[in-house]
This record gives C-alpha cells, structure tokens and sequence, in this order.
C-alpha cells in the first residue's frame, strides 16, 4: 500500500508484547523452518513465488537477497531476512510504525487485520465479536538448530537426492538397528503441556516427529527419514533411513532437522535427537518448539478479495486467513493490500484469475460454508486445471504455470498492479 502512495500506519505489539515463538522484534521473523520451499515452476510454491515477483513483492525480493544453498528449495538466512525486511519498512516514508498491542479493531477505518496464528487473546475476541463466527486452531511445530560444527563429519556426508543439484543437505544415514533404538526412543520421550493441546488439531504439514512416529513403524522412514535418492559415500548404498539437515544462515554455521518438527520436552530432545549418527555431540542453539495457530472460518467471513463479507473496508491477512506457509501468507497480504488501496482509490476491488496460484489461494478461503475448512498450502489441486490434457506431472505443472504467468500478466497490466515505485 506504501508504494501504491497511500500513507500506512503500522501497529506492532512486539517487543511490548511477545508471543510464545517469537524471540525478536523483527519484521517477519521466521519462527518455524527457514526454507520457503521449492523454487521451480513444477512446483506450485514455486509458481507462487514468480507470481509474487511480478508484483514486485518486498518478501521475495528480500528473499532472494538472502537466499542459503538448499538445492532445489528457496531457504534464507532467517536473521539477514528479517534485519532487512525491517529495516526497509522502518525507513519507508510512508510507513509509520506503531509499536503497540491492538485491542480494538475500528469498524469505520481502513483495516487490514495481519495479526498472525499467534494472535493475542485480547485480539482474538475483538476478532471473533466482528465476525460472529467460531475462530478454528490447530498447532504449529518448530524443528531444532544445532551448530555445524558439532556435528561428526565422519559420520555425515553432504548430499543432494539424486545428486540433484549442489550437496546443500548434511545427511545423517541410519542402519536398521540404529534406526529402531532412535524410534522406540522417540516414543517413550516426554513431550511437553501445551494448553488445550488436541492431537486432531495438528495441521498435517507441520505435524510433530513423534506424533507422526505413532502413526507405524516405518511412517519416519517414509516420511522426513525417508533415504530414496541418497547414497551413502561410506558403502556405495543407500542407508535405511536418513535425517537431513539444512542450513539456517548463510555462514552455513547452522543447520536445522529437516522434518523435526516437535513437542519434545528439550531435556528429551537432546537425550533423543542426539542418538542420530553424527549429532552424539550436537549442540542446540534452538529447541524445537510447540505453538498454538489460530485461523478464520474464511468461507462464512471472508470474500475472495480478503475482506469481511460484513464489513468490505476491514480486511484480513496471512495464516489467520486459513492460508498456510510463510509464501501463502505473504501473498494473501498482497491481495489484501492491492484490494484495500483500490477501494481507497474508488475502484473495485479485485479477485485475481482461477488460472493462477494467487487465485487459487483466494478461492481457498472463499470457499463453500458447507465445507469443513481447513488451513491449505498452495497446491495445483486448487489452480483451473488446464483445458487439454498432458501426460506426464511434471510437463503438466510447468504447463500450469506457464499459463498462469501469462494469464497474470495480462491481469497486471489489465488493472494496473505493477507500482511504479520500487522497495
């Protein structure tokens, strides 16, 4: 909205107020994985993220800035990230940042309401008095950082999946035998209370590794243990199962369990997690972590434009919205914002094309009522299929997201959405 002209105050309770994830008070720090996953066109993420650029988002433009080895992933160095993402909105002359908690949302102003899934109780209520409706939560995992240097190197081995790429992961290999003490292990640790914890309410894509483990014996080995694609220098085979690490920063002093997300007590965390062949001496610079996410029932509230159904000058924005992952709530945030200074500038509001990714995400959360709504990544699934058919998923998605660039395109120019200032 600041490039679009349209002077914006911006209220932010931390550090007054912080939240149980959030540790800094930095503009869009990453709480959970710094990977904003797959880079390429057969991808949907992927798609999304070139949608995104071509409306000169300061997300992924800081993003690419920042950007640590990760093979076919995008990942950032999460402190550079948000360092400068504050530091260019704090500098914006058309930004005021407010730091204070909102506890009140004014019916008769121009609101985007970006609170996040760790909206403050206070908020929380205001929120649901305004739209009349149940908020729905689930909880969000965090995985451990420990520090490159304490890893055995003679045990872990830097690879890719099928050699695919630059060897951006560090790979611990597991025989079987190492792999059941790991799991029974797993199982028997002591996870930590959270409040008004309900296992139904995880959101699949950041279940915690030992509630995935309960699911069988071979779920990990499947899951983020799985070892297709990794050959283990030592023997020339491929282990049993694997863990993956990534790297957290650019230095690649840093690396984060790939997949751990988890609810473990620390004191366990370190017992368990360092039965992983070369992390016997890990040290955690971070725990993982259990939060609790709060999110709409969009389909009854929410307009595909991002706006109350009740009320079209307060709008919504990110994963409170029922949208999923750091990209989905940053595009969501574009959507909101484009929408809201066309409404200031007298012009209707807008529902981006079926046939993008932006698209799909707004018919997500505008979704049928009828519906049992839940949080959504981006997925293909929710992109207008295409017309013909392809044989093959991969030419079939590079030829989805083909079309939405250029169906995009033509929308940008269409209505006028490239701003003609730059971040």
């Amino acid at each position: 909205m600041a490039e679009r002209g349209i002077a914006v105050k911006l209220y932010e309770m931390r550090p007054l107020k912080t939240t149980p994830a959030h540790v800094t008070d930095k503009f869009a720090e990453l709480v959970c994985s710094n990977s904003l996953r797959a880079s390429g066109l057969e991808n949907a993420v992927g798609l999304l993220k070139e949608e995104m650029r071509r409306l000169n988002s300061l997300i992924m433009e800081v993003a690419d800035k920042t950007r640590v080895p990760a093979g076919g992933a995008l990942a950032v160095d999460r402190h550079e990230f948000s360092g400068e993402i504050t530091e260019k909105i704090s500098s914006h002359p058309m930004i005021t940042v407010i730091r204070k908690e909102v506890t009140r949302i004014e019916l008769e102003e121009n609101v985007i309401v970006a609170s996040g899934p760790l909206t403050s109780d206070s908020l929380a209520e205001e929120i649901l008095k305004l739209t009349g409706e149940d908020a729905l939560s689930f909880y969000d995992a965090a995985a451990p950082i420990v520090e490159l240097e304490s890893v055995n190197l003679e045990k872990a081995f830097w690879a890719s999946r099928y050699n695919k790429g630059d060897a951006d992961y560090l790979n611990c290999p597991l025989t079987e035998e190492e792999y059941k003490r790991f799991y029974d292990a797993l199982l028997g640790a002591e996870t930590a209370e959270v409040k008004g914890f309900e296992e139904k309410l995880i959101f699949e894509g950041c279940m915690p590794i030992e509630t995935m483990a309960r699911r069988g014996y071979m779920t990990l080995a499947f899951g983020p243990l799985k070892p297709v694609g990794i050959v283990d220098p030592r023997t020339g085979k491929t282990p049993f199962a694997v863990v993956q690490l990534r790297k957290e920063n650019i230095a690649g002093t840093l690396l984060n369990l790939v997949g751990f997300q988890t609810r473990l007590k620390w004191g366990e965390q370190k017992r368990v997690f360092r039965l992983i062949p070369g992390l016997e001496r890990a040290e955690f610079v971070r725990y993982g972590v259990m939060h609790k996410n709060i999110f709409l029932n969009a389909p009854k509230v929410l307009q595909a434009d991002f706006s109350l159904r009740k009320k079209g000058n307060i709008f919504f924005a990110g994963q409170i919205t029922g949208v999923e992952g750091y990209l989905e709530s940053a595009a969501s945030g574009l959507i909101a914002a484009i929408n809201l200074s066309r409404r200031l500038n007298g012009q209707d509001t807008l529902v981006f094309p079926e046939e993008t990714a932006l698209g799909g995400l707004a018919r997500h959360i505008a979704g049928s009522p009828s519906i049992d709504f839940q949080p959504m990544n981006i997925n293909f699934g929710l992109i207008s299929p295409l017309p013909w058919k392809v044989r093959g998923k991969r030419k079939k998605n590079l030829q989805i997201s083909e079309r939405a660039l250029r169906v995009l395109e033509d929308f940008i120019v269409q209505n006028g959405l490239r701003p003609s200032n730059a971040y």
